[in-house]
């Protein structure tokens, strides 16, 4: 079979849309694997939200208090306590089906998150299904897993993916209790709604109810009456939710008297709505620019639709996908911290409106269109171009599998190109799904996974070196390590629970007196550390490591130092 006819065969399997629910969810379940497995073992920790959550996981199943968080020996009253209770869960389970070393591996605390981006997809899918038709739905569902932005995220131990998947089962539920026209909905479907909101809660605070109440409160402005929403049975799902929601936080603040609301709302929260928190400051309209990437290959078919979505505005459905969308973008892009997970909530509703739209067919399809669907196939060609550049400026070259399979994107991308120009709908999202599907395994194995990589992966090779260290010689079983300089939260997710980090002087005094003591010393701490050491000679050089910092890009060099026993 030529490649020609594998891909026409894989196309022809993509439209096939299965007829019964039950396959299409299984069929779904199977892509999104595919979307999201490469990579997800082999990149090491990406600094520094996703190791920060896992090390305070790992903490908190050390020390047994499953109510309050802490990092190291800060206090850590950013984010509820759900996705920590849920990275608990995956530990403990990979560690009872045997998993070697499983406290120390990433990819065990991201199980959740890869769960809730595949149930993000599932919901979107039934969500849609009070929209669009079945095939509709199948293809929102699908273009959603398919953009940047889910992908990311499904592999990174954080938040976002698990808080995508309770939003998009809220705009299921509420969709169908505006789009049903008085007839009610299921009682499980309320609470389920009810359900996800406590959950939403407890994984990032108020994000989830957000979306749903300026919702609400548009639609209700609208038609004039609160009467759709009693279907929604709120006294009691309002009792659901706080069942969920209040026992641990009363908890949490008896243990913390009160500093877990006033840092999370007060430090935390308030200080990105009044300026950019952590350097991530940025002007209003930057998360429309950023989501023509990030969105991809929804985005560029959402531009496209644009003229259709304005003259179909007054149709029920828009006009509550609308409602869903806008609010809620506007207060992103108002608030000054801006970082490209914080909208991913309402991509759902975007898959959906766009595949709305395309199945009433774009208005007005001709030149802008193909323009803006340009970029259906030129983001792809550009991010992988990009690697490859970046690769090389770095001194790094790429797997060979890499410019294997370089020239099947550009293939693809002719062929998009192709479905574009004949103003084949269908066709092109199933064109734009399938090269994506083509180049996220190309990316996250090809390049970040593979050995390609390993000079940003500072962490583990100082964890490594550390091992062999300690293997190599037959004084101390155990050595206390501390690191200045180098202070990146994966590395303190690979080492043992007494590792430290330490300013300059401090290493300096730390390394001046006991035994058995290891460590590492960035090139620009090297002189302080050196001044502070009372017994040089006690102390020496064993390695290097030298790497490139995935934080800003800059070249890292790591002396190692030991410390060993006295002799008798």
């Amino acid at each position: 079979m030529s490649p020609s006819d594998l891909i026409e065969r894989l196309e022809r399997s993509f439209m096939q849309v299965p007829q019964r629910r039950g396959g299409a969810v299984c069929a779904l379940i199977l892509l999104s694997l595919i979307y999201f497995m490469p990579g997800f073992v082999g990149m090491g920790p990406m600094d520094r939200d996703e190791p920060r959550f896992a090390q305070a996981t790992r903490q908190m199943l050390a020390s047994g208090d499953y109510v309050s968080i802490r990092f190291m020996d800060e206090a850590r009253n950013k984010k509820p306590i759900g996705i920590y209770w849920m990275q608990a869960a995956s530990l403990r389970v990979a560690e009872a089906l045997g998993v070697s070393d499983a406290e120390h591996k990433i990819w065990v605390y991201r199980i959740p998150s890869l769960i809730g981006a595949i149930a993000a997809v599932l919901f979107t899918y039934w969500a849609a299904l009070a929209f669009v038709s079945p095939s509709g739905a199948f293809y929102a569902a699908l273009l959603f897993a398919s953009t940047l932005l889910i992908g990311v995220e499904s592999r990174l131990a954080k938040t976002d993916a698990m808080l995508c998947a309770t939003v998009a089962l809220c705009l299921g539920v509420m969709g169908r209790a505006y789009m049903q026209r008085g007839r009610s909905i299921a009682f499980q479907s309320a609470m389920a709604f009810w359900g996800a909101i406590g959950l939403g809660v407890l994984i990032k605070g108020p994000i989830t109810p957000m979306a749903p109440l300026f919702s609400a409160v548009v639609i209700s402005w609208r038609e004039k009456s609160l009467h759709w929403l009693a279907q929604l049975r709120p006294l009691r799902g309002l009792a659901l939710s706080l069942a969920l929601i209040l026992p641990w936080f009363v908890m949490i603040m008896i243990t913390t008297d009160g500093a877990f609301l006033r840092e999370s709302l007060g430090d935390d929260m308030m200080s990105k709505v009044a300026a950019g928190q952590e350097a991530h400051g940025a002007p209003f309209g930057t998360y429309m620019l950023a989501f023509l990437v990030t969105g991809w290959p929804m985005s560029p078919l959402f531009a496209m639709a644009v003229p259709t979505l304005w003259s179909l505005r007054t149709h029920r459905a828009l006009l509550f996908l609308a409602a869903w969308i806008v609010p809620m973008w506007l207060v992103f892009e108002a608030v000054p911290t801006k970082l490209p997970h914080y909208v991913l909530p309402l991509y759902p509703a975007l898959a959906i409106a766009t595949l709305f739209c395309v199945e009433h067919g774009l208005r007005h399809y001709g030149v802008w269109q193909k323009r803006i669907g340009v970029l259906l196939f030129l983001v792809p060609i550009v991010l992988v171009l990009c690697g490859a550049i970046g690769g090389f400026y770095f001194g790094l070259v790429p797997d060979p599998i890499y410019f294997i399979a370089l020239p099947l994107v550009f293939w693809l991308s002719v062929r998009l190109y192709k479905a574009l120009s004949q103003g084949a709908l269908h066709l092109i999202v199933v064109r734009a799904v399938l090269l994506a599907a083509v180049s996220y395994p190309l990316a996250y194995s090809g390049i970040v996974s593979a050995d390609v990589f390993s000079p940003f992966r500072l962490s583990p090779r100082l964890a490594d070196a550390a091992h062999q260290i300690s293997a190599e010689q037959n004084q101390c079983l155990h050595f206390q390590i501390i690191s200045s300089g180098y202070s990146e939260p994966s590395l303190a997710l690979l080492m043992e629970p007494d590792f430290r980090f330490l300013d300059s002087a401090a290493a300096g005094n730390f390394m001046s007196h006991g035994e058995c003591q290891m460590a590492f010393v960035t090139q620009g701490n090297l002189a302080d550390f050196n001044a502070h050491l009372s017994t040089p000679s006690a102390v020496r050089e064993v390695a290097h490591v030298q790497g490139i910092n995935i934080n800003g890009g800059h070249k890292t060099d790591i002396a190692i130092y030991v410390r060993m026993k006295a002799a008798p």
